[in-house]
This record gives structure tokens, sequence and C-alpha cells, in this order.
């Protein structure tokens, strides 16, 4: 008898109960982006924000089958694309993680839009193709640079951030007092010197990163309330950003983000660059449409610029800009089989 395993494959089907979720997967400056394309189920509500509760309280079990191993691990991002809720806007975006759905996030814009075009999801157009799309935080306008029917790097408008407090201070566990500034970019962070808590923004301190990043992220979380403007469900800090030299002399520094439950981003942070430019343009550092190159914990970059100033409620707000450049790396068709114990998903770290 031949032996012929790969002819055998497509001939397999998985037996009719088993859940089949389809995916194309990207990363966006390194940071993972699996954006799904097929076999979630519909989600309920009129605006984002109802549509993030409901995919919370009826579809979690999913969420983790994606994020969590055996299908993904501790630092995996993904999306949910569903109908627009505004007037205008091309579609919903709803992002997920290790612990929830976010808010907002600057490198699963940059992976959607090339995903969504280079897939044929959405007409692509040269030189640019522009696309308004509806997170929990806002609409965000997008716009992929197209260049020999590619997706060369994708700028976005990102919703109002603002700065809520600069130089606070909270004691910390085993650091004492910490200083650090409270910055929303579509999500609220708490932005430290690296520094001065005695870590690098490089792969080798990842594990002090988490460690101190969680331990300042509980702190604040501990000592002031987090509220929104607006929105009560947009009220709670995200994470904590680390802020250190570059290793590029021509570039402005470097970020690493802690987020989530102890996620770190490989992206400089979309959400974070954007805190990171009302922070700097706050503090006299930054002038409108004056450029900054952020690193990421391996080196890649966010270019981002301050393209005006607005309000967000009480506060003096600026509409930031982020541009990156994300990759196509698989599509998925993902297989739950009812009688796995394990089919959603567990964490090891």
């Amino acid at each position: 008898m031949t032996f012929t395993p790969l002819q055998c494959i497509p001939r397999w089907q998985p037996p009719s109960d088993w859940h089949r979720i389809t995916t194309v997967d990207a990363h966006t400056e390194g940071e993972p982006f699996r954006v799904v394309c097929g076999g979630f189920p519909d989600l309920v509500g009129e605006t984002m924000l109802e549509r993030r509760r409901d995919a919370r309280e009826r579809f979690d079990h999913l969420r983790t089958a994606l994020m969590w191993e055996p299908r993904g691990h501790a630092d995996m991002y993904g999306c949910l694309v569903t109908p627009p809720v505004t007037s205008g806007a091309d579609a919903g975006v709803l992002f997920m993680h290790n612990e929830g759905f976010s808010t907002m996030c600057g490198h699963g814009i940059i992976g959607f839009v090339t995903v969504a075009l280079e897939t044929g999801m959405f007409p692509m157009e040269e030189p640019e193709t522009t696309l308004c799309l509806d997170t929990p935080a806002g609409l965000v306008t997008a716009r992929g640079h197209v260049g020999g029917g590619r997706v060369r790097r994708v700028s976005f408008e990102n919703v109002p951030s603002f700065v809520v407090q600069l130089d606070a201070e909270v004691t910390v566990p085993d650091l004492g007092l910490v200083r650090y500034d409270l910055a929303f970019g579509g999500a609220y962070y708490a932005y430290v010197s690296a520094d001065a808590l005695g870590v690098r923004c490089v792969p080798e301190d990842a594990k002090p990163l988490i460690d101190v990043g969680m331990r300042i992220k509980r702190a604040v979380m501990a000592a002031r309330p987090i509220t929104h403007p607006f929105e009560p469900d947009l009220g709670f800090l995200y994470g904590t950003i680390f802020v250190g030299p570059p290793l590029d002399a021509d570039h402005h520094s470097r970020n690493v983000c802690v987020f989530a439950e102890g996620e770190v981003d490989r992206s400089p942070t979309g959400t974070g660059v954007s805190g990171r430019l009302a922070i700097h343009h706050a503090r006299g550092e930054v002038g409108i449409d004056q450029p900054i190159t952020i690193e990421s914990i391996i080196g890649t970059c966010f270019t981002g610029r301050v393209t005006g100033t607005t309000s967000c409620g009480p506060y003096d707000a600026v509409i930031p800009e982020v541009t990156g450049t994300a990759r196509i790396t698989g599509r998925h068709e993902f297989l739950i089989d009812p009688e796995d114990a394990l089919r959603h998903g567990f964490l090891v770290r």
C-alpha cells in the first residue's frame, strides 16, 4: 500500500457537530492579530459597547478558545468583524485578548485594514484606501497606503486622546513611591519611566517588565477611580507603559506596554502612542504635525503625530495619527470538538 497522507487531508471532513471558526492571521510590527472571518455568532447591540457586553456575556468561551492555548497563547490578540453602527462607517471591529474584549487597539486597526484590503473584504484603490471603523471607543478613520496591489502601511486617526494627570504618584508594594502619568488614547494607561524602575525596554527584561507593570497597574487601580467623561464601560486602567530611551538615535523613544492580564505588546502600541502624544503635547514637547517615531520592545516602530486639538468632556485633547505596517501570516480553520475537555482553552505562562 502506498502511503499518501497529504492526499487524504483534503478529503477529510470533521464531524458535523464540531464548531468551525475561520480566521486570517497577521502581525503588526511583530504583534499578533487574528481576524475572525466566519463561525462566530452574530452579536446583539446597537452600539459597539453593547456588542462588547454581549460578546463578554454570551461568547467568552469562544474568545478563550481562540486566544488561549492550544490555538493561541498568553500574548495572543484578535478581533471580531461586525456590521457598522454609525452612518458612513464601513465596519465594526471588536478587539479581544487574553483577559477579555478591549475598547480600542491601534495595532489591531493597522492589522485589520491590511487584512481587509489584501484579502478583498473591501476594494483596494491606489494610492490610498480609506476605511471608517466603529470601535467601542468611537469612530476611527484609517487609510491604507497602497502600492503594487499591496498595503504598504496604514495610518489611522484615533479617537480624541487626553491627559488625566501628569506626575501622579502611587505607592506600590516592594517598589515604594512610583511616579506616573495617566492618559487615555482609546484606553487608559499609566506611563512610567523604565530607568526609574530599574528595568530595560528589551526582550531580555520581559519577565520583570510583566511583574513590575502588573504591580503598578493593580496599585493605580486600587488607589483611584478611572472614569471616562462619557462612557462608563471605558473607565478602567488597561495597562502600564514603560518609556525608555531608543536604541536608534534617530528615534524618539521606546515603549513597552504590559496590558490585560500580563500581556506584553510586541508593537509600540497604537493607543499607547496616542496617549504619549497627548502627554508630550501637554508638556509642550510635541507640536502640531511634528512626527515622532517610537520603538517597540523588539525594535519595530510606529510613527505618531498630533494632527489637531479638541476637547473630551473636561479634558483638553489631541487628535493623534499613528502609522505602522502589518503582514498576513496565515489563514486557518479552527475546530472545536465538543468532546474535548480543553476545548475552551487554558493558559500556562
